[in-house]
């Protein structure tokens, strides 16, 4: 393929040089297991602390309350499952949303058959929970409000912040999966009453198969994997020290570039956006217009279906996806498009765009001129598209 342009970056990321510059001992030189007593694990050993540190200070957290796992869905499943194990005899009802990604809404279903009680809150247009339905949602029994800090699919923002204040004032616990948001947005846990966090390392430019989550100190929940002492008798498993060190060295990265990331992604963004919705008609942006994502945009394109429409944007060498990559496979719309009100005929004519700081204006600009042409394409073999005009001249 002569020309590439990745725009779906939040289905994965590029693992940055300077990332993988920081692994490379860790596989071949500093190769011992950080568990280890001799002197040789010390190094491995030390360079699990920092990344450790520096993923806790990017959180505002402690460093005793950052666990490496296997993943954000990992992470997922241990917030949910081990709550539930834990607080089960203080009560037995959860609390999340219609648009959670899978790992959260699959868990849930799993805990229902458990035994326990799930209240799946909407949201409204634009994806955003509904405080006052939040509230009126909470009862006696309430032991966990799980909701993503930022939607995978559409990119809306969460009021995570004043949902913390909500779980905090109730004495229930409060999980965010934050794996599309960290490293890409500020995040805070004290200031946004967080109580445990999902987060996946390549997500922000560092490698797959690693995963935090935070736990904030005097939460009871147990372990998830059985086995070794490690992560304090929290997490078994010898660790990911490549894994680990390299999201340490992504999350320093994005860090230290945050506002001028978010400046310039936030930019192109909303150039991509205008063009879009300027020049293609019968077309809607999905997500708070403002609200979302920097690097996020996503939209639906009336009489055509998304997957015709990736497999010719990726003739042009173009990288777009029609929804999360955990259900590209799937034929049904998408169930965050669903419960923002769209009907399964414009859902199925979605497109996710993601860009990230390394995305140039003329990328932006050759792909719109590419999908403008796309879409006219398709339209013009649609039936229904015929029909449309026929009954609107």
């Amino acid at each position: 393929m002569s020309k590439l342009i990745y725009l779906d970056n939040a289905a994965t990321t590029q693992v940055y040089p300077e990332v993988v510059d920081a692994m490379k001992p860790f596989f071949t030189e500093f190769y011992g297991n950080p568990s280890s007593v001799y002197s040789f694990a010390a190094e491995a050993n030390r360079n699990v602390l920092k990344a450790r540190e520096t993923i806790a200070s990017a959180l505002g957290a402690k460093t005793e309350e950052i666990y490496f796992t296997g993943g954000g869905s990992e992470s997922d499943n241990w917030a949910l499952k081990a709550t539930a194990e834990a607080y089960g005899n203080k009560g037995k009802h959860i609390i999340t949303t219609k648009i959670e990604h899978h790992a959260i809404l699959h868990t849930a279903e799993y805990l229902e058959k458990k035994g326990f009680e799930v209240t799946y809150l909407d949201v409204d247009e634009n994806g955003v929970v509904k405080l006052e339905e939040l509230k009126a949602a909470i009862r006696p029994d309430t032991i966990l409000i799980s909701v993503m800090t930022a939607n995978n699919e559409i990119g809306t923002i969460q009021p995570i912040a004043e949902i913390g204040k909500i779980a905090k004032e109730n004495g229930v616990l409060f999980h965010t999966d934050a794996v599309q948001a960290f490293g890409h947005i500020p995040i805070n846990v004290d200031e946004m009453n967080i109580d445990m966090l999902s987060a996946s390392g390549h997500k922000v430019n560092g490698p797959k198969g690693i995963g935090i989550m935070y736990i904030r100190k005097g939460v009871k929940i147990l372990s998830f994997i059985h086995g070794g002492a490690q992560e304090r008798q929290r997490r078994a498993g010898t660790h990911n020290v490549p894994g680990i060190v390299g999201f340490g060295k992504a999350i320093e990265l994005a860090t230290k570039e945050l506002d001028s990331r978010i400046k310039y992604e936030t930019e192109l963004r909303d150039h991509l956006i205008d063009r879009v919705l300027n020049e293609i008609p019968y077309v809607r942006l999905n997500g708070h217009r403002t609200d979302r994502l920097p690097n996020n945009a996503n939209f639906c394109f009336r009489f055509i279906e998304g997957e015709s429409l990736l497999i010719l944007l990726d003739e042009k060498g173009i990288c777009g996806s029609s929804g999360s990559a955990c259900t590209s496979g799937s034929l049904d719309p998408s169930h965050v498009l669903l419960a923002i009100g769209l009907p399964h005929e414009i859902a199925h004519g979605s497109l996710r765009l993601t860009l990230s700081e390394k995305t140039t204006k003329e990328d932006i600009d050759y792909t719109v001129d590419e999908l403008k042409k796309i879409i006219e394409r398709l339209r013009s073999m649609s039936p229904l598209y015929e029909d449309f005009l026929k009954h609107n001249k």
